[in-house]
């Protein structure tokens, strides 16, 4: 009896996994680029809302990856983190101009106001598909090692590690950064504060990697900062 040859079938099975991950990556091709187009759009929100928070942003996103990867936190999480830094004032836009622009300190009921800035941003980025780090970081980069952080009271470990990264980032460029009320700290000055708070403000890791190379390079940085 003559051998018969072998049903194709298998093949176009094969062929099928092929297909299928040529759509899938098309999905995430178009994913991530719906992704940015986001961020883009949101920064650029920013820069209508306060120009100052958006140039703060961009300088806090460069800062907060080179911190992430001095951390060893996942290579997955590094666009997490940079995103997070770039929208992590996002929440700004529920808060009156008034109180943003007010030329000198805030009333304890202003300031309650204000913190609220967290949970809007969480509330906005909480919905984009893929953006769960996200949300999270921004949620809770005002948290303190020490408990006393707001909006949620977390303390050390318990703070997400962007989190964690975007605060000391965050609070270095704040004081250096001229405010309407304020001429901003040289950047020595600001490194000592942050050192001074390493532990119980900050997490003291963030601190002594953030320090490490800002110091190296503080006139740069001081130059960034204005």
């Amino acid at each position: 009896m003559a051998a018969t040859k072998p049903p194709r079938r298998p093949a176009r099975r094969a062929a099928k996994p092929a297909a299928g991950r040529l759509q899938v990556l098309e999905v995430e091709e178009k994913l991530a680029a719906t992704h940015a187009a986001l961020v883009c759009a949101f920064h650029q929100m920013l820069d209508l809302k306060d120009l100052d928070t958006g140039c703060h942003s961009t300088r806090l996103a460069e800062w907060a990856v080179r911190v992430a990867e001095e951390l060893g936190m996942e290579e997955s999480l590094f666009q997490a983190v940079e995103i997070s830094a770039l929208l992590h004032d996002i929440g700004k836009v529920g808060v009156p101009d008034a109180i943003l622009q007010k030329p000198g300190p805030l009333t304890d009921d202003e300031f309650a106001v204000l913190k609220r800035h967290s949970e809007y941003g969480w509330a906005i980025l909480r919905l984009i598909p893929g953006f769960a780090a996200v949300s999270h970081f921004v949620l809770h980069h005002h948290e303190r090692m020490d408990g006393r952080g707001y909006p949620a009271g977390l303390r050390g470990e318990e703070i997400p590690m962007g989190a964690r990264v975007i605060c000391v980032i965050d609070a270095f460029d704040a004081m250096v950064s001229d405010r309407p009320y304020r001429r901003g700290l040289p950047a020595a000055e600001a490194l000592r504060r942050l050192q001074e708070a390493a532990g119980t403000q900050f997490d003291p890791r963030v601190v002594r990697l953030f320090s490490a190379f800002a110091g190296a390079e503080l006139a740069a940085v001081a130059a960034a900062a204005n």
